[in-house]
């Protein structure tokens, strides 16, 4: 039997109909003031009175109170931003530590990265959480947050919403990290080195990374940098891998994607990170460069605060609703298994 239909009377109708999105626009600045509010926010970011943790912080309250007008081009910006500041940084760097940091931690990365993706997987199998996207949260986890979540997602051909999903997880995660990681290290009188790996390590994003060891020191800073950045090479094989373990056929319906016959991969080469190496070198052996040393690793320091404005300012209520407790469990419970598992081994033998 068929249950009647039940329709509001006209004037409910109408209350209904203009409440979360008229709701907020009455509330809402004129386009005019929320974009200048968001330009002085942006210019306090480039003052010293910005820390990474309050220009993140205050891009996403921006974001989530007053709709982010520039939310266009936000993303784009904050890509770009990045990678620019991150080859500054390495004209603040001398080679051999460079290259010490990441031939030291090889082996560790694999580990680590094998037994990330191995626990994801088994996460996502007994969450239930579909394959792509639990693959997703993995990788971020594994490598380097929003960049590998691209590369991978790039070559397994994933929906919108499942890309929003990883990358809303890994931000709550970022945002956490960014106040707690350097508490945690001077309470446990970590070394420069020590915590710098650890950074490295444990944290998702590059700007997160960067944000949390330039609060604890120089040291801790060029190491964090130069282990994220190690890592970050494993985007190549990790992306390789996902195209394979995803092709078409391997799968039945574990997104709707699986479904769309598949394009040829196209892997998100991070090349930025050749020119972070050029960077040093030349700080390393050209007379002059390191000179200048300084004034470039400030203006990158004060350009990746800014950026992390700008992943704030791209935060959304929209992406806080679609991520969902499953996904976030997931994230949360291989986000402690590295810090612990990795933290162990430092504190041991670095």
């Amino acid at each position: 039997m068929l249950k009647p239909i039940y329709l509001p009377p006209a004037s409910e109708a109408r209350t209904s109909a203009s409440s979360p999105a008229a709701s907020r626009q009455s509330w809402n600045l004129p386009l005019g003031a929320r974009q200048a509010l968001f330009i002085c926010a942006a210019a306090f970011c480039l003052t010293p009175w910005a820390s990474p943790p309050v220009a993140l912080t205050l891009g996403a309250f921006l974001a989530l109170t007053h709709e982010n007008p520039f939310a266009h081009l936000g993303k784009k910006a904050s890509a770009t931003l990045l990678q620019v500041c991150v080859v500054l940084l390495g004209f603040g760097m001398d080679l051999p530590v460079v290259l010490r940091a990441g031939a030291s931690g090889a082996g560790f990365a694999a580990v680590t990265i094998a037994a990330t993706l191995g626990l994801g997987w088994w996460l996502g199998k007994i969450l239930g959480i579909l394959s792509k996207t639990s693959a997703l949260i993995s990788a971020g986890t594994a490598i380097c947050g929003g960049s590998a979540i691209a590369a991978v997602g790039s070559v397994i051909g994933v929906a919108e919403g499942e890309i929003t999903v990883a990358m809303g997880t890994v931000f709550i995660l970022n945002a956490v990290a960014l106040y707690l990681f350097p508490v945690l290290g001077h309470t446990m009188h970590m070394s420069q080195a020590q915590f710098g790996t650890w950074a490295g390590v444990a944290i998702h994003d590059i700007s997160s990374v960067v944000g949390a060891a330039s609060q604890y020191g120089l040291s801790a800073l060029q190491t964090a940098t130069a282990v994220k950045l190690s890592r970050a090479l494993w985007i190549i094989p990790v992306a390789f891998g996902a195209a394979y373990a995803f092709r078409p056929g391997k799968h039945v319906a574990a997104s709707i994607h699986d479904l769309v016959p598949a394009e040829k991969p196209k892997i998100k080469v991070p090349w930025f990170v050749g020119l972070f190496l050029l960077a040093s070198v030349l700080r390393s052996y050209v007379p002059g460069v390191a000179a200048a040393a300084p004034g470039l690793s400030h203006m990158a320091t004060v350009g990746l605060t800014l950026t992390l404005f700008l992943i704030g300012a791209g935060l959304s209520a929209r992406t806080l609703r679609t991520v969902g407790w499953r996904p976030l469990l997931q994230g949360v419970l291989l986000w402690l298994f590295i810090s612990v598992a990795s933290l162990g081994i430092i504190l041991r033998f670095v």
